[in-house]
C-alpha cells in the first residue's frame, strides 16, 4: 500500500506511541535525500528514518547499518545544531495530508523553544522542512524565488503547505454524505479515489472491493479512520510488490507497520543496489570482452592473409626448379606442378624488374614471413579464445549472482585480474564491497540436504579455493557446456545418495550462465579426478571419470544454510 494519507494515519499513531517524550541523540544523512536519527525512548535506543526519495519517501524504524558521507550536508549540519537533544513531544497528521509532523522541544545553553520537523510524503515532491513558529530555519530540498511562485521553500520563508487538492476530507462526516447523496457514477473505487482526499488507487479499490451495501459514507468514514492494523508485505519469487496497513492474503505479516516497511524498504534498496552492482561490474567485464573479441577479429584477419604460406612456398620452389626456361621482363608464366598428381600447370605472377631467381626468393620471403606470422599469432588466437571464455565465465556468475556477496566476491576476482582497479581505502561509498584482495574472507555459498554439506563457490578463486580444500572421495559438480560455479558434496566418507546428487545439481544449474527452461546435464565425479592444469586461468579445470544427470535450477524460495 502506497504512502497515503489512510497509512500514513496509522503510521503517525503508532511513531507517536513509540517516540513520545524520546530524545534526539544523533543525526545522520546517509543518502542525498534520506536522513536517520538515533532516539532514545527510555526503553532503549532506535534508529528513525526519514526519506524523501521518490521511489522510497515514508518514516519508520530500521535497523539497517548505512555508511555516512565523510562530510555532512548543509542540512544534516542544521538538523545537529538545532534538533540534537530535543525531546519528541508528539507525532502527528498535519489534518488529513501526507504530512508526517514531528513536534519537538528544544532546549539550549540560553533558551529553549518548540520546532516542527515537517515529513512531506507526497511521492516526488516529498520534502523534510524544519519550522520554528512557521518560518522555515531549513529543508531537505529547497526552491528558488523564480520556480516557484506559489509555495517558496528557503530559509527564513513563511511555511505554506503545499495546494490542496480539490477533493473531500473525510474527516468530515456531514462532507461526505453530501459526496455520497446520489449515487457514484462508474467504478466505486474510481470515484472514491478521485473525490475523497487522502487515499491511493489500491486503497481505493480495497474500500470498493470491500463495501457489502449499506450507508457508504459511514463504511468509508470507518474504513479510513478505524485502528485495525495487521501491517504485512506481499511478495512475488522473493521480490517486494507492495506493503499493507491491512492483512493481504499471501502476504508475510508483521508486528508493526513501521517493521512492515523497514522490511519492504529495506528488501528493495537491497535489490537495487544488487542490480546497480550488477551492471557495473557487468559492464566492466563486457568492455574487457569487448577488447578481447576486436583482438581476436584482428588476429583471424591476419591468419587469413598468412594462409598462403604454404601456397608461396611451393610458386617459390617451381620457379627455382625452372629458372632455365625463364628470362627477366616475364610478368608471368606456366609451369608444370610437381605437387599436383594430375600433372596440372599452375600460374605464377612475376615482377618483369626481377630476373627468376629474384622473383622465386620473393615467394620464399614471403612465405617465410607468413610461417612467422602464423607461428606468432596461433598461441595470440587461444589466449584471446581463452581470455575471452574466461571472461564469460565471470560475466555468468554475475549474473547469477543473488546476494551482495556474490558481487563483492566477482569484484575482488576482477581486481585481481586487473579489469579493476582496487578502490582505496577511505573512499567513501562505492564499489560491491571493500576488503579487496581478500578472496577468502568471503564464505563459499552453503547449503544442506539429506545431512550433507554442499559448497558452491561465488567466483572463479573460491572455484579453485574450493578444490584445494576438497577430499579426493567428495563429489564435485560443474554443468556440462555451459560456464557455472564449481559445486562440492562433503561426502565425509559416506555414499552420496542420488537425491543429495540431484539437489546439489540444482545448485549448479542456478549458479550458471543456462538459460531458459528444462532440464540441463550436471557432470559430477569425485574430487581426486579433478586437476587444475599449470598457468591456466582461474576456475579452469579438466575432470575424467566422470557421470552426468539432468536437473533443473534450484528454485529461488530454497535458501542457503544460515539465509532468513
Amino acid at each position: 500500500m502506497p504512502q497515503d494519507t489512510f497509512t500514513l494515519r496509522l503510521v503517525a499513531k503508532e511513531l507517536d506511541g513509540a517516540l513520545r517524550g524520546g530524545k534526539i541523540n544523533k543525526i545522520n544523512q546517509p543518502e542525498k535525500e534520506e536522513l536517520s536519527f538515533l532516539i532514545y525512548t527510555g526503553k532503549g535506543t532506535v534508529k528513525l528514518t526519514v526519506n524523501a526519495n521518490a521511489g522510497d519517501c515514508g518514516v519508520y524504524f530500521t535497523e539497517d547499518r548505512q555508511e555516512n558521507p565523510l562530510v555532512a550536508p548543509n542540512f544534516c549540519m542544521l538538523l545537529r545544531k538545532d534538533l540534537t537533544g530535543a525531546q519528541i513531544l508528539s507525532v502527528s497528521l498535519d489534518g488529513f495530508e501526507r504530512i508526517l509532523i514531528l513536534k519537538l522541544y528544544c532546549p539550549s545553553d540560553f533558551s529553549c523553544c518548540e520546532r516542527e520537523l515537517r515529513c512531506e510524503i507526497m511521492g516526488k515532491y516529498s520534502n523534510v522542512i524544519l519550522t520554528e513558529n512557521g518560518i522555515i530555519l531549513g529543508a531537505m530540498k529547497t526552491t528558488a524565488l523564480d520556480e516557484n511562485f506559489r509555495r517558496t521553500i528557503l530559509p527564513g520563508a513563511k511555511y505554506l503547505p503545499p495546494a490542496r487538492q480539490d477533493k473531500v476530507d473525510p474527516s468530515d462526516k456531514a462532507a461526505l454524505r453530501r459526496l455520497f447523496s446520489t449515487p457514484p457514477e462508474g467504478e466505486l473505487s474510481r470515484f472514491l479515489f478521485s473525490r475523497v482526499a487522502g487515499l491511493a488507487p489500491v486503497t481505493a479499490e480495497r474500500i470498493a472491493a470491500d463495501f457489502a451495501g449499506g450507508d457508504l459514507a459511514e463504511y468509508v468514514y470507518s474504513t479510513i479512520f478505524s485502528d485495525e492494523i495487521s501491517p504485512c508485505v506481499l511478495e512475488r519469487e522473493g521480490v517486494p510488490v507492495d506493503f499493507s496497513a491491512r492483512s493481504v492474503a499471501g502476504a508475510k505479516h508483521f508486528e508493526t507497520l513501521s517493521a512492515a516497511q523497514s522490511y519492504f524498504y529495506a528488501k528493495k534498496r537491497a535489490i537495487k543496489r544488487l542490480e546497480g552492482e550488477r551492471r557495473r561490474l557487468s559492464a566492466a567485464v563486457s568492455a574487457q570482452k569487448k577488447k578481447q573479441e576486436k583482438k581476436l577479429a584482428g588476429i583471424a584477419e591476419k591468419l587469413r592473409e598468412a594462409a598462403s604460406a604454404e601456397e608461396n612456398r611451393v610458386k617459390g620452389e617451381l620457379l627455382t626448379a625452372n629458372l632455365y626456361v625463364l628470362s627477366r621482363g616475364m610478368k608471368s608464366c606456366e609451369l608444370p606442378d610437381f605437387y599436383d598428381e594430375s600433372g596440372k600447370t599452375r600460374k605464377i605472377a612475376l615482377d618483369e624488374t626481377l630476373s627468376p631467381a629474384q622473383n622465386a626468393q620473393n615467394y620464399f620471403k614471403k612465405y617465410r614471413k607468413q610461417k612467422r606470422a602464423l607461428e606468432f599469432l596461433r598461441p595470440q588466437e587461444a589466449e584471446a579464445r581463452e581470455e575471452i571464455d574466461y571472461l564469460e565465465s565471470v560475466l555468468a556468475q554475475i549474473g547469477a549472482a543473488s546476494a551482495i556477496e556474490d558481487l563483492r566476491s566477482a569484484e575482488e576476482e576482477l581486481i585481481v585480474a586487473k579489469i579493476l582497479k582496487a578502490p582505496q581505502s577511505g573512499s567513501g561509498k562505492g564499489g560491491a564491497g571493500k576488503k579487496t584482495g581478500r578472496e577468502t574472507e568471503i564464505s563459499f555459498r552453503r547449503f544442506e540436504r539429506g545431512g550433507f554439506c554442499i559448497l558452491s563457490g561465488r567466483n572463479n578463486l573460491q572455484n579453485d579455493r574450493l578444490l584445494r580444500e576438497s577430499d579426493p572421495d567428495d563429489l564435485w559438480l560443474h554443468t556440462q557446456k555451459y560456464h557455472s560455479s564449481h559445486v562440492l558434496v562433503k561426502a565425509r566418507k559416506q555414499t552420496v545418495p542420488e537425491e543429495v546428487i540431484g539437489f546439489a545439481a540444482s545448485v549448479c544449474v542456478r549458479y550458471s550462465d543456462a538459460k531458459g527452461g528444462g532440464k540441463v546435464p550436471v557432470d559430477y565425479c569425485k574430487a581426486r579426478f579433478v586437476k587444475k592444469p599449470r598457468g591456466a586461468k582461474a576456475g579452469f579445470v579438466v575432470y575424467s571419470d566422470y557421470q552426468t544427470v539432468l536437473a533443473e535450477p534450484l528454485p529461488e524460495n530454497e535458501r542457503e544454510s544460515g539465509e532468513t
